[in-house]
């Protein structure tokens, strides 16, 4: 793994492709999810073009080890820290190439927004939603304007750009004025692992760990103003549900999230709230399994890969019906208006209440999720790679 120079077969154009693979090994969730699930998936398909995985000094290398059987797969920790990376590149604009510390390649990735300076390298970036832009109020403003200022130079540099989503392409058709044939929706998918868990003690291992309560409806995501938290704790206030169920929210927290805590503590109902914090990787099928409901009304999402996975768990889902959540959700969710609390919480009584309604939810779900998987997603990503094979 240490080296990235290892032979292959020549009789076939092989492209040097550098990915930027920091966010996978750093980010539990979100980005580094999407990236984890993405590139291993393509290590298995591709055995052919050479890959070197970019990463900071203090990334943990431990996501490193499911690429130790692919000998086409090597790895570099860039000289600096992340944060001097970013100064250097993105702030004090050093004309530093990429190639630099890469050696020479014909494709670098950046799957994370931002593309770093090159020599002579094409240029591949990922834009996984604009948010920042379509829903200012829910970031930092520190954090909005930074992403203002660099995201439209990297879009203007990058050879080709990458949507999470059908609705995140026209979004940098809408705002960017990007020609549709510069942007590739390479989708996203849901591990095989994500199935419902029939195992007893399994089931009373994940619940007994996170002090489960025996009814639930469930969300999840990172406790931030977008993921829409707020309105999901006061829907379950003032719907019947509350009655016989409680209201599980899992995730870690993010940015603005004081008011998440005092909605929840403000509830009349507060008792029956339960904000359980970050759930580890391998418990999430279990979690999701468990849950009568998974809630998902978020004001704006780049693909909610969340909601593919709670379908696949056989969990019915409420859900937006905003950006790119109904091209995902497909007619398997209750859809509602993200800010319609009433909506929302006659949408949670009708999914504990009508069994008609659940099975056809449960058994809709199960055939919407299999339209998303990794593979699919990685080989749309190895089309895009075969572009650059000439250079």
């Amino acid at each position: 793994m240490d080296s990235f120079f290892y032979h292959v077969d020549r009789g076939q154009t092989v492209v040097n492709i550098g990915i930027d693979y920091t966010a996978a090994l750093k980010q539990s969730g979100g980005i580094g999810r999407y990236t984890r699930g993405l590139i291993t998936t393509l290590a298995q398909l591709d055995r052919q073009n050479r890959y070197l995985l970019m990463h900071t000094p203090d990334s943990p290398l431990d996501g490193l080890r499911v690429f130790e059987s692919c000998p086409n797969f090597g790895h570099r920790s860039y000289p600096l820290p992340e944060r001097w990376m970013t100064i250097g590149w993105h702030r004090a604009y050093l004309p530093v190439p990429v190639e630099l510390f890469t050696g020479p390649v014909d494709l670098f990735h950046s799957p994370n927004f931002i593309l770093p300076p090159v020599r002579r390298a094409k240029t591949l970036l990922t834009v996984h939603d604009l948010s920042f832009i379509r829903h200012p109020q829910g970031a930092v403003d520190k954090l909005r304007r930074w992403l203002e200022q660099v995201v439209p130079r990297s879009l203007e540099r990058a050879d080709h750009v990458l949507a999470d989503s059908v609705s995140t392409k026209q979004d940098l058709i809408e705002i960017f004025k990007m020609p549709a044939e510069d942007i590739t929706v390479v989708g996203a998918g849901v591990e095989s692992r994500f199935r419902p868990t029939t195992d007893p003690t399994e089931l009373e291992r994940v619940a007994a760990k996170y002090r489960l309560p025996s009814k639930f409806i469930l969300s999840l995501g990172t406790l931030e103003p977008r993921k829409n938290f707020t309105g999901l704790i006061n829907a379950f206030s003032q719907s019947p549900v509350q009655e016989t169920h409680h209201l599980v929210i899992a995730g870690g927290k993010g940015w603005l999230y004081d008011d998440i805590f005092a909605a929840a503590a403000a509830s009349p109902v507060t008792d029956r709230i339960h904000l359980i914090g970050f759930v580890a990787d391998e418990d999430l099928p279990t979690l999701y399994s468990l849950a009568d409901v998974f809630a998902y009304p978020s004001h704006y999402e780049g693909f909610g890969i969340p909601v593919i996975e709670a379908m696949a768990c056989g969990t019915p889902v409420v859900c937006a019906n905003n950006s790119c959540l109904p091209e995902v959700a497909g007619n398997s969710a209750v859809q509602i208006t993200a800010t319609d609390i009433e909506a929302l919480a006659e949408a949670l009584h009708r999914l504990t209440t009508d069994q008609s309604l659940r099975a056809g939810a449960i058994t809709t779900g199960f055939g919407q999720a299999q339209k998303f998987n990794w593979p699919a997603a990685a080989q749309r990503l190895l089309t895009v790679y075969h572009r650059f094979e000439n250079g």
